[in-house]
C-alpha cells in the first residue's frame, strides 16, 4: 500500500469512530477529535505497520474507550497475526 493510499484509508476510518465518540459524550467534535489524534491509539493507527488500519470502526472505538480508562489498549489478535 503506499503512503498515499494509506493516508486515504485513514481518512475514511476515523470520522466513524469520532461519530461513535460523540454519540457517547458531552463533547463537540473539534474537541472529541483534537483528544483523538493525541491519543495513543490514533499513534499506533498512522503506523501502517500496526495493521489496526483493518480493524472496524467499533473495534477501534472500544479501543480508544479502553485507552481513556485504563491509559492503554490491548491489540486484537486479528491486528497481529
Amino acid at each position: 500500500m503506499t503512503e498515499t493510499e494509506f493516508r486515504d484509508q485513514l481518512q475514511i476510518q476515523i470520522p466513524p469512530v469520532l461519530k461513535m465518540i460523540q454519540a457517547n459524550c458531552n463533547l463537540d467534535i473539534d474537541t472529541i477529535a483534537a483528544r483523538f489524534y493525541q491519543s495513543k491509539l490514533f499513534a499506533a493507527l498512522s503506523d501502517e505497520s500496526t495493521k489496526l488500519w483493518y480493524l472496524s470502526a467499533l473495534t477501534l472505538y472500544h479501543m480508544y474507550q479502553d485507552e481513556l480508562i485504563t491509559g492503554s489498549f490491548v491489540y486484537p489478535e486479528s491486528a497481529t497475526a
